[in-house]
């Protein structure tokens, strides 16, 4: 190998590294982004006068945009490249977060939900296209697994870094500050013209008469149960991402800060178990069975949370122990999908099933802010349940699907 080679081999793991840290730390602004606002509902609720309905609302609004701008902004990615796009979707969220404490009007926290559902439209698209053009085949892998627990630990330490901030610098302040990280993390991404996914007509052959009688198929009863199954997903984990602070403060009294705390567990070692859960989807083909017992586990760990006053710092542990499990489930209800998906319509597939998340995402808010309204706190968790629940049904009925299909493809094999 002559020194050259090896000179070449370091410059593109320097190039990759710097790809993948840059396109992680956009991933970490967009999800710290999608939860600027639920810790601060208690305060929002008498700044600007409104109920829990009407904060749900906002996220509503947020998420029917962002489900909206979904695919244009795909196709924008692709016309006028990633790395600008995505520096647009950072400054764009954090200048309507930045927005909404000096304006001070309900209408436009609507409007800036809006904008910020724009803005966190990009980064799927926009990131996966970074990586799949800068990263070598051989660790893609691993550079997925970076940029989703990246965004995940920005979600994480959203509710603590909000608390702190509203707490030293009022509510205006700490909105200023959240959307302030937008701009610092664009500009390192404006100084690397060459982080850049490809731009322009997709390079791809047109498909063949094969495929084009597979993309026919893919509503299939498989991908739409799959999406009934993200929907329910979607509505369980809107609940306790965006309510269980205010829920634990109404039904136990819990200080402000211990219930932002306990979200902050759920959320942080759901990072975490991301990274566990990838290793068991790797070793185990029965995704089905793992995911229906981490939610059933997960289901009585809210059944507890949500009918016995448990201690502060027991609240914390359950929550946290309930957040790991939520993460560990996530690579084995993406390989779900993925066992489902005809050959040649694995991104289709995956678009489908995605709508259900947004879906249960659109709905969640509204539902939510209505059991707090109506004074019935404990149902945040009770509704959870109930939720989690039907996901243990759906997801065994996914797993005995394929396995009846590998039994009759083995009988039919054995007859031959």
């Amino acid at each position: 190998m002559t020194a050259d080679t090896i000179d070449a081999g370091r410059l593109r793991r320097v190039s990759e590294l710097r790809a993948v840290s840059l396109v992680s730390a956009a991933h970490f602004a967009a999800h710290f982004h999608m939860l600027v606002l639920p810790p601060l509902f208690p305060l929002l609720r008498e700044h600007f006068g409104v109920g829990f309905v009407e904060l749900g609302f906002a996220l509503t609004i947020g998420a029917l945009a962002s489900v909206a701008a979904q695919v244009p902004m795909g196709y924008l990615a692709d016309r006028v490249g990633s790395r600008r796009l995505l520096i647009a979707a950072l400054c764009l969220g954090g200048a309507a977060i930045a927005s909404i404490g000096p304006i001070d009007s309900y209408k436009w926290l609507l409007a800036a939900a809006a904008l910020i559902g724009i803005a966190n439209a990009v980064y799927h698209p926009a990131d996966y296209a970074i990586l799949s053009a800068r990263i070598a085949a051989s660790c893609i892998g691993r550079a997925f697994s970076v940029h989703t627990f990246a965004g995940m630990f920005g979600g994480a330490i959203a509710p603590a870094t909000m608390l702190v901030l509203a707490a030293t610098f009022g509510i205006r302040g700490a909105l200023i500050g959240a959307g302030l990280i937008g701009f610092v993390v664009a500009i390192p991404l404006l100084l690397a013209p060459e982080v850049e996914g490809d731009a322009g007509p997709s390079r791809q052959s047109a498909p063949t008469q094969t495929e084009g009688r597979q993309s026919g198929k893919v509503f299939t009863p498989a991908i739409l149960g799959l999406m009934v199954f993200f929907v329910l997903l979607g509505l369980s984990t809107s609940g306790i991402s965006n309510f269980s602070v205010v829920a634990l403060m109404g039904a136990y009294g819990l200080p402000f800060s211990t219930a932002n705390l306990a979200l902050t567990a759920f959320l942080t070692a759901s990072a975490f178990g991301v990274l566990g859960g990838g290793f068991v989807a790797d070793i185990t083909r029965r995704h089905g069975d793992f995911a229906a017992a981490g939610f059933a586990v997960n289901a009585m760990i809210m059944l507890l949370i949500g009918t016995i006053g448990l201690a502060a710092p027991v609240v914390v542990a359950a929550m946290g122990l309930a957040g790991f499990l939520s993460g560990m489930i996530m690579p084995s209800r993406d390989m779900l999908v993925r066992a489902a998906a005809r050959p040649g319509a694995m991104g289709r597939a995956f678009g489908i099933v995605s709508i259900g998340l947004s879906t249960g995402g659109m709905i969640g808010p509204m539902l939510f802010g209505w059991i707090m309204d109506s004074g019935a706190p404990r149902w945040v968790f009770g509704a959870s349940v109930v939720f989690m629940t039907l996901t243990v049904v759906l997801a065994l009925l996914t797993e005995r699907r394929p396995l009846r299909r590998r039994y009759q493809m083995a009988n039919r094999s054995g007859s031959a």
